[in-house]
């Protein structure tokens, strides 16, 4: 990996970075689409590229499971299992301890799943995570962390914490040994839950480590702690994260997220939440999401934003045929799969570019006020950027804050 921190803001944390990996550069801050299974749900690897996305993600636990390794290695890996000519990164399997936690247990040794498709009990170890990584032959591979939810108290956070540190230094000893380290590029993932004293005891474990890593991870998070909580634990990792290595926070996916996150310092986020509100029929938009299943879009011939230069917005599909088909028929959730997709990619193409050009607190300021300027300003969101310089509520006399995440959806079904 090569890294190069291009330019940083005047103001926040926010910097522009240039990655290089084996299978091309990605600018930093990006988000990254999950294509858990080997394929991004409804779109070919060609449309992706199209839509000018150059590092996505695969899930270590799954495709161990299916097609499996065997598959992958006379395949020449998952690049060209599956198409992808761009970067890749891994997720280690280490998530799944929580998502699937009732077919796993956690012994100091590594995880024994039961796999959910056949019962079969398997032992994910660090070096067997590691190994499994090396077959699908990611550009950026993730330590074997042991997961526990955000909402967890107790010691059991502190025995995941110190545990997560000893099994990155077995990943560490197994991916040197492997001679592999030239082309795929390990992460570190910090954990602590929600305690900030063990946040930073895993901090200092990690950073003494930094000689063996090429970058970090913020794990443990979007698991249904309290926003105020979240956008702290994100603050104190990326402040004392080194700055010449990317800071990746992970299952980060709401825009107003990505961008407190980005203002915070993180380079690289991801979550499969663009492709999954897709198939709910919820478009992301700039001035909130559109819930296109409402009878009101039933007669409006407009596209979703024509402003937008994805294939649905710029071919002229319209919100009235999205409505009457994106329940029915597949075409429609892909429809708005690439236009979901575009939109992440917009709001951290606009927010490098702001950075670039020293506007970045302008660009906040303006996304937030027609994101969410008529409903009320998220307080957590206020703070967070409070905490960075910039002040959202600054020459708006009259502006609305709203406590709670202030997530603005239209998930109802009602006309």
């Amino acid at each position: 990996m090569q890294f190069e921190v291009l330019a940083t803001c005047h103001t926040t944390r926010a910097r522009v970075s240039r990655m290089r990996l084996a299978h091309g550069v990605t600018m930093l801050p990006t988000f990254m689409p999950v294509a858990t299974q080997a394929a991004i749900k409804g779109l070919t690897p060609q449309q992706v590229e199209a839509l000018g996305i150059n590092l996505i993600l695969n899930n270590t636990y799954h495709l161990n499971l299916r097609p499996g390794i065997d598959i992958l290695k006379e395949a020449g890996g998952a690049h060209k299992f599956q198409g992808w000519n761009h970067n890749l990164l891994t997720d280690s399997g280490g998530f799944q301890l929580v998502s699937l936690s009732k077919f796993t247990k956690i012994t100091e040794q590594g995880a024994l799943f039961a796999s959910p498709f056949t019962g079969e009990a398997t032992m994910l170890t660090p070096e067997e995570s590691i190994s499994i990584q090396h077959a699908i032959g990611a550009d950026i591979i993730m330590q074997l962390d042991d997961v526990v939810s955000s909402l967890t108290v107790g010691p059991r956070v502190g025995e995941a914490m110190w545990r997560t540190i000893r099994w990155l230094d077995r990943c560490i000893d197994f991916h040197e040994k492997s001679g592999k380290g030239d082309v795929q590029n390990l992460f570190a993932i910090v954990q602590g839950g929600l305690d900030p004293e063990l946040r930073d005891q895993c901090l200092e474990e990690m950073i003494e480590r930094k000689n063996k890593v090429a970058g970090y991870a913020i794990g443990g998070l979007s698991g249904g702690e309290e926003k105020d909580t979240f956008w702290r634990i994100i603050k104190q990792c990326a402040d004392k994260l080194p700055a010449d290595r990317p800071r990746y926070s992970m299952g980060i996916g709401f825009a107003e997220d990505l961008l407190v996150c980005v203002a915070l310092g993180v380079d690289m986020a991801d979550c499969v939440f663009p492709t999954r509100t897709a198939r709910f029929g919820v478009a992301l938009t700039f001035n909130g999401p559109l819930n296109l299943r409402l009878s009101k879009h039933a007669k409006d011939m407009r596209p979703i934003d024509e402003t937008c230069p994805c294939p649905t917005c710029a071919d002229g599909m319209s919100r009235a045929v999205l409505n009457h088909i994106v329940t029915l028929e597949t075409a429609g959730a892909h429809a708005l799969t690439q236009h979901n997709l575009v939109f992440q990619a917009r709001v951290m193409g606009g927010a490098r570019d702001a950075i670039m050009s020293g506007t970045f607190p302008e660009y906040l300021k303006t996304f937030f006020a027609n994101y969410f300027g008529e409903e009320g300003y998220p307080e957590w969101c206020v703070n967070a950027l409070r905490s960075v310089g910039v002040d959202l509520l600054e020459g708006i006399p009259n502006a609305k804050v709203i406590r709670g995440d202030g997530a603005k959806w239209e998930y109802s079904d009602a006309a």
